[in-house]
């Protein structure tokens, strides 16, 4: 018997007993849209609390601390214990690490960055290693981000450093406050980042107590503004880095710059000042590791600390809430589970049904010289096609709940969430809503389990049909 004659009959008989062959597949129907809603409520959760946490910070980022005090030695164990230039390198080798940097902190009273002599900056410096800022989600709302071979002076600004410009010149109310007014509109700030120029220059110390009493800049040489007598050097801006609070550091109220040249700058004034630097302290108080996925940072995270190095991510929080959202979902999974093995039971019940009813059919094809297996595929097709149909129709009306749920939730969403999604960005707010995902493997794989279902359970009616005599068979009326 040819394959298609054996569809073709396996087809016949299931829409000779309509009635009984749609009930049965509406058993699969339920269980199958039973487990793929009851798993899409469990993605959703999980979707929910990944977007919580990146709002929180990047998920594969890990945060090194130097827990020694900046010790350049190394423990008894062998173990780096300073976070410094050789350390890093270590976890550069790290497997999966993309990107490495340090974070530098330059006080302000080292240096101060000044605009059309008497405009003062006032907010954070930072030294990272600017050739990896793409690598950590960094992004320029204006210009660009630094290449690798960009000049040391090269500078980012933050969203808001425009308005951490004092004008040095006031006595009183020498700083724009970023609000807006009624409309939404920002004032306009002393400075324009992309278009005036600015100047940097090392302060010594009698500069910098001048400076936090507020005296009126002195001009240099070179026509430009600075608290210090030493020569100023002119930065060239790069770009102004996007807002996103979720980095660390943040890209707000501060200016970006080359480790090297913030070193190099932290030097100039220590020798200026007479200011012996401890041997002990050269390493950094933090760093930035980039790992290539979310699988890969607990790993990265375990090496990193069997360096001897305190270590935070965002991977210790959401595997603690990932495992009660597993557990979740294999209490909803278990629940769908259920209710697909009260259906298989049905598609079993009515494939013995179909045995009894076909039994002289059975006898009749054993006597024509029908083939044993032929007779056993012929029933499997039928239970197969049963599961398969189900699984079908139950993953399509599992997608119209998912859309209905959605649905239901955006319409109950509080004020306050939907408040405060909106100010996260519209795709926040989209994402905020989707309480019921099905991801498209889900569907697919609900699809193929419903008919390995129907398959294992038409294996006994199937080898039930087979070993039924022939003789006994033609008999029966």
């Amino acid at each position: 018997m040819k394959f298609r004659d054996m569809i073709a009959m396996a087809v016949g008989s299931l829409f000779k007993r309509k009635v009984r062959t749609f009930l049965t597949v509406a058993g699969v129907v339920i269980g199958t849209c039973a487990i793929v809603v009851m798993l899409s409520l469990g993605f959703g959760l999980r979707q929910s609390m990944e977007n919580a946490l990146k709002q929180m910070g990047d998920l594969t980022v890990i945060t090194i601390y130097n827990g020694n005090g900046g010790s350049s030695s190394e423990s008894e164990s062998g173990s780096q214990s300073a976070l410094d230039d050789r350390a890093l390198k270590k976890i550069s080798e790290i497997p999966n690490v993309t990107a490495v940097t340090p974070i530098y902190y330059l006080s302000p009273s080292v240096v101060n960055v000044t605009c059309r002599k008497k405009y003062q900056f006032q907010g954070m410096i930072y030294g990272v290693a600017m050739d990896s800022l793409k690598e950590f989600g960094y992004q320029a709302a204006d210009g660009s981000l630094p290449k690798k071979d960009s000049a040391v002076e090269e500078i980012l600004f933050g969203s808001d450093s425009a308005y951490d410009f004092i004008d040095t010149k006031k006595k009183h109310n020498r700083r724009i406050n970023r609000r807006p007014d009624k409309k939404g509109n920002l004032p306009k700030a002393y400075v324009d980042l992309m278009e005036d120029k600015f100047f940097l220059a090392v302060n010594t110390r009698s500069d910098s107590e001048q400076d936090t009493k507020g005296i009126d800049i002195a001009e240099t040489d070179s026509g430009t503004a600075s608290a210090s007598k030493q020569k100023a050097v002119q930065l060239s801006v790069a770009g102004v880095l996007a807002e996103d609070y979720s980095k660390n550091p943040q890209p707000s109220d501060c200016i970006f710059m080359d480790i090297s040249y913030a070193k190099k700058l932290q030097e100039k004034y220590n020798k200026l000042n007479k200011i012996k630097e401890d041997s002990k302290s050269q390493g950094y108080d933090t760093a930035c590791v980039k790992v290539s996925s979310i699988d890969k940072v607990s790993e990265a995270q375990e090496s990193i600390k069997s360096m001897g190095f305190e270590v935070y991510s965002m991977e210790t929080q959401r595997s603690a809430e990932e495992k009660q959202i597993r557990t979740v979902q294999m209490i909803l999974g278990g629940l769908g589970a259920i209710s697909l093995l009260v259906a298989a039971l049905g598609i079993t019940n009515t494939m013995i049904m179909s045995i009894y009813e076909r039994t002289r059919e059975i006898g009749i094809m054993k006597v024509l010289g029908c083939v044993v297996r032929n007779i056993r595929t012929m029933f499997l097709i039928e239970a197969g096609a049963i599961g398969f149909l189900g699984g079908v129709a139950g993953t399509g009306i599992s997608y119209g709940f998912s859309v209905l749920i959605n649905h239901i939730a955006a319409q109950h969403m509080g004020s306050a969430g939907a408040e405060a999604a909106v100010e996260a960005g519209e795709a926040a707010a989209q994402t905020a809503i989707q309480i019921s995902i099905i991801p498209p493997w889900l569907a697919v794989g609900a699809v193929l389990f419903a008919t390995a279902v129907g398959l294992l359970s038409g294996l006994y009616p199937a080898n039930r049909a087979v070993k039924i005599s022939a003789l006994t068979a033609i008999k029966q009326e």
